[in-house]
């Protein structure tokens, strides 16, 4: 801070100086700080400070503060600390790459043989993009729950007035109701399971399991669903194939990629799962024959409650989460979730796992 020092110079050799105190102090700072002196001119900055607002530049020390920061509300801020010894507090966010926010105090600092201002940057660019999502998904849940805890009311309602009586319809009003109830409750599940994931208490034991006896297991779950859709379900995993990874989780990822497969299928469609061997790497493949997905939404399928056709998606009971669920389960297992898509053909997420006991486990799905 060789600035700095030229405000301070030392009494006696082998005293520390002044500025060489305030520079040790600066630097034990987490948040940036600058000291300014006469003319607005930067005396002082710590590490901080000078990776955020360098600008490529080494150190920031020396430059007039307009060539660092060019923002008038801080300007005058600090011109008020110099002038009229006030302390203020602004906001400052600068634009670029990927955007900051910062809460400044800037206060006057009178020291023997010099009078300056300090500012002190505190980053909340991470705690108000966590806000933001916060405040999303409460909104998201509770439209979610809202949904169909109206129509159950709405029913409950309709039979409290006489429906119930009405053996044309008192059934199906019940059934609808039944319907919206179990809505709830996979919605609920899956919060539930998100948070979980989430908050670090779910724990898994990859083990090597029969990749094609897992596929027979999901297909025998959604063979139902499949039949009413008109999609055929085809296994074509070779037999023994193995992959390392926990069997539980394995088949939630599986069966939530199944799943919206047959979901967002064509009529007559097909679900086909196969696997291959790629070096130190089992592909799995799970192939429908969908329409694709716009490459508009495709850096959005894995947000929580995020829906590329949202009227079809409640129509059909999606709670939204699934894809969500399934890449922190990949990163639960030290991997990673990608997508691609092409209009007409057919998407592919894939679900990378690391190396283990010299396999890795890749899992690549095809949907809409």
């Amino acid at each position: 801070m060789s600035f700095l020092k030229a405000w301070f110079p030392d009494k006696e050799a082998g005293d520390q100086s002044i500025a060489d105190v305030l520079a040790r102090l600066l630097h034990t700072l987490r948040d940036g700080a600058i000291v300014v002196g006469d003319g607005t001119r930067i005396v002082a900055a710590n590490s901080a400070a000078n990776e955020a607002f360098g600008r490529g530049v080494d150190l920031i020390e020396g430059r007039r503060l307009t060539e660092v920061i060019r923002d008038l509300t801080l300007h005058q801020a600090f011109q008020a600390a110099l002038d009229e010894k006030k302390t203020s507090e602004v906001e400052l966010e600068i634009i670029g790459h990927e955007p900051k926010r910062y809460e400044v105090r800037i206060s006057p600092v009178e020291l023997p043989g010099f009078a300056g201002a300090v500012g002190y940057f505190h980053d909340v660019t991470r705690v108000e993009k966590l806000e933001r999502m916060r405040n999303e998904f409460l909104s998201n849940v509770s439209h979610e729950l809202r949904t169909p805890l109206t129509s159950i009311m709405a029913f409950v309602e309709t039979l409290e007035d006489g429906a119930i009586d009405d053996p044309e319809n008192n059934l199906r009003f019940l059934g609808v109701i039944q319907r919206n109830a179990e809505r709830m409750h996979r919605l609920i599940d899956d919060i539930l399971e998100l948070t979980s994931i989430e908050s670090g208490t779910v724990s898994i034991s990859p083990k090597e399991c029969r990749l094609d006896r897992v596929v027979d297991e999901i297909f025998t779950s959604l063979s139902g669903k499949a039949r009413e859709s008109g999609v055929t379900l085809v296994n074509s995993v070779s037999e023994g194939s193995a992959v390392y990874a926990d069997p539980m989780r394995l088949e939630q990822m599986l069966l939530n990629l199944v799943d919206n497969g047959i979901k967002f299928n064509r009529q007559q469609g097909t679900v086909d799962v196969r696997s291959e061997v790629s070096g130190d790497r089992i592909l799995i493949h799970v192939s429908d024959s969908g329409e694709g997905i716009s490459a508009e939404h495709l850096g959005r399928l894995f947000e929580r409650f995020y829906r590329v056709d949202k009227a079809r998606s409640r129509e059909i009971g999606g709670t939204g989460l699934g894809l969500a669920i399934t890449k922190h389960l990949a990163l639960l297992h030290g991997g990673e979730v990608s997508v691609s898509s092409t209009i007409g053909s057919g998407t592919t997420f894939t679900i990378e796992l690391p190396v283990t006991n010299g396999q890795a486990l890749t899992v690549s799905y095809n949907s809409p």
